[in-house]
């Protein structure tokens, strides 16, 4: 059997011992306070830190299993949902048995929330809540690994060196993936490696090669992978990004220099922007699990791309932005004068020669409709 420990999420027997860990760990301690302190942390900072070990200790201290921490989360991802959300919405689920394991497949658009999200709102209609993909440059930290592993999170290696090396991991983690499906846990998986900061959502057929290796020799080709595994296109649409701002400088540099190279807490920082900034409304929609003939995995590919853009939600910000480059478009969405206010906001403070960038991540929502041949929502 395959040999899953360093990759896979936290048992319940370890739980004490990682909470115990996690407590204790200064990096943990000042990444709370800046989160939940911001204030009190710039001025005060040993003061702030030594609250929040103590809040930490007594917020704690009752957590024994997985499911003690994900019920913890649950309610802080309520709170963050009530105070950075106008509304969540969410379709499709109707068309999912609760009784059965899917490979959750979405877009990617936040480090964190995008899978957090998807949780969220399965736990609160009735299914189990799936083991999330994280990649290992998310987890430079020990706390963050942690964190992320009593999550029901995986590990996805990205660091190795060598052709050999990044097909055993590929494999390793196919095959874990497997062993999560077949032992009843569903699975989340971003639909391709990293965010797409320029807003076209598109899958990567390499992913689903790494997906098909576990099965080598016990399917024949892609029509029948995508039956075995029921991968559940997932498409979620944010209002307002929170790191469009990041985005679009990011994109910026490295069109105009070739090259960007990112800032050693630039993850933690977009990760922290993506839980506490605005989004306006949220939409997730869940399309049935794909069904076809598939006689690549190119084809592949684009049936889970034409989903998951079909179910992207249109709303006013991305209506705006495509009016500013020149575009014409239309939403049957009703504006909110709160987030137009926001998104004017957000587009005076950037750069004007970034700006270009951070309009187009929001109009591309349009064009990937346009590329697809999908009907707006």
């Amino acid at each position: 059997m395959q040999d899953f420990e360093a990759i896979r999420p936290y048992q319940d027997a370890e739980v004490p011992a990682v909470m115990k860990r996690l407590v204790a760990d200064e990096g943990l301690n000042r990444a709370v306070c800046v989160f939940l302190l911001p204030w009190l942390a710039a001025r005060f900072p040993d003061f702030a830190r030594g609250l929040i070990r103590t809040y930490l200790t007594c917020k704690t201290r009752n957590l024994t299993t997985v499911q003690d921490v994900q019920l913890f989360f649950s309610d802080y991802m309520r709170r963050l949902i009530e105070k950075t959300i106008v509304e969540l919405s969410v379709t499709g689920l109707e068309h999912l048995p609760t009784n059965q394991t899917y490979l959750y497949m979405s877009n990617h658009r936040d480090i964190v929330m995008d899978s957090c999200l998807l949780n969220y709102v399965i736990y609160h209609a009735g299914y189990d809540t799936s083991r999330s993909a994280v990649g290992d440059n998310l987890l430079s930290e020990p706390y963050a690994a942690d964190l992320m592993r009593l999550n029901k999170s995986f590990v996805v290696e990205r660091s190795a060196t060598s052709k050999r090396a990044g097909y055993q991991v590929l494999l390793k983690t196919s095959r874990y993936i497997r062993h999560s499906l077949e032992e009843g846990a569903s699975v989340w998986i971003a639909q391709r490696e990293g965010r797409s900061k320029d807003g076209f959502d598109r899958t990567d057929p390499a992913l689903l090669k790494m997906l098909a290796l576990a099965y080598r020799g016990d399917i024949e080709g892609f029509t029948e992978l995508a039956g075995k595994i029921r991968i559940v296109p997932v498409a979620i649409s944010y209002e307002l990004d929170p790191c469009d701002l990041r985005k679009a400088h990011e994109l910026y540099l490295t069109e105009e220099f070739g090259s960007y190279t990112k800032p050693p807490d630039e993850d933690l920082r977009s990760i922290v922007d993506g839980m506490i900034g605005f989004k306006g409304r949220v939409h997730l929609h869940f399309s049935p699990p794909v069904r076809g003939d598939f006689e690549d995995v190119e084809s592949l590919a684009r049936e889970i791309d034409r989903l998951i853009v079909a179910g992207l939600k249109i709303f006013p910000t991305q209506v705006s932005a495509a009016e500013h480059l020149g575009l014409q478009a239309t939403s049957s969405v009703k504006a909110i004068a709160s987030v137009e206010a926001a998104f004017q906001a957000r587009l005076d403070s950037c750069p004007v020669p970034e700006q270009p960038y951070l309009l187009a991540s929001y109009a591309n929502v349009l064009r990937n409709r346009d590329e697809l041949s999908s009907p707006s929502t």
